[in-house]
């Protein structure tokens, strides 16, 4: 679709799976999970209750891996009928800690695109997630220099990016948002009389995606962060 990014000023990027692999590393660890839980419950079946937990607690525990291992602990015992050992309990913490702690890994041509707009545009990092644990992927990523302000966010929606946008004197007609989430990072932006990019990953979170008669198009998709310079550059 041809969209006129002519005036844009400022550009923000969503963080995980649009700078850095990160909903990956979640599926591996629903899968320990739920081999971690086959005695109780059928495989489906613990991927549903988890989901559901999750959905319960999000207003609880905000989004992240920190929640994420207390909704794996809370739905073990639930499924267990309070019954799963304690060595299982650490096996889960134990997943926690992995997700934490694996390697970073940045996606393809995202500091060879963030080098090129540096200085054309003012870029920003608006991400949600565990505060601390976004803070410590951005520090590894190497990437810091290339952003003038970063913002972890405890949620995306219209709200939230126009409180920020006012807060940081950015008028509306001039920002872009890139990101590989519909939900979170293009429909909001839309909503506001923003622009926005859509980069899809190959996996997404069941409570990032919409239905195709959510949005009409108003969005550029492209598959990989590299064709943005086609549009910016």
């Amino acid at each position: 679709m041809e969209l006129d990014f002519k005036h844009i000023t400022t550009i923000g990027f969503d963080a995980d799976d649009t700078l850095w692999v990160n909903e990956t590393y979640f599926r591996k660890a629903e899968e320990e999970f739920a081999s971690l839980l086959d005695g109780y419950e059928t495989k489906n079946t613990i991927d549903q209750e988890l989901f559901k937990m999750e959905m319960r607690n999000l207003n609880l525990y905000g989004y992240g891996i920190k929640g994420f291992v207390l909704s794996m602990i809370e739905s073990a015992l639930e499924l267990s009928n309070n019954r799963v050992p304690a060595n299982s309990i650490a096996e889960i913490l134990n997943i926690g800690k992995n997700m934490i702690s694996h390697k970073l890994e940045l996606l393809d041509g995202v500091e060879e695109v963030l080098h090129q707009l540096q200085g054309k545009y003012r870029l920003l990092v608006l991400t949600k997630g565990d505060l601390l644990d976004q803070e410590r992927k951005l520090e590894r990523s190497g990437l810091l220099e290339y952003f003038h302000h970063v913002e972890v966010l405890s949620d995306k929606k219209e709200t939230n990016y126009k409180r920020l946008l006012e807060h940081l004197e950015i008028d509306v007609s001039e920002f872009l948002m890139v990101g590989n989430s519909l939900k979170s990072d293009v429909l909001p932006i839309l909503n506001i009389g923003a622009r926005a990019v859509h980069i899809p990953f190959h996996t997404t979170w069941a409570h990032e995606e919409v239905p195709d008669d959510a949005h009409d198009n108003k969005h550029l998709t492209i598959s990989n962060l590299r064709e943005l310079l086609k549009y910016v550059n």
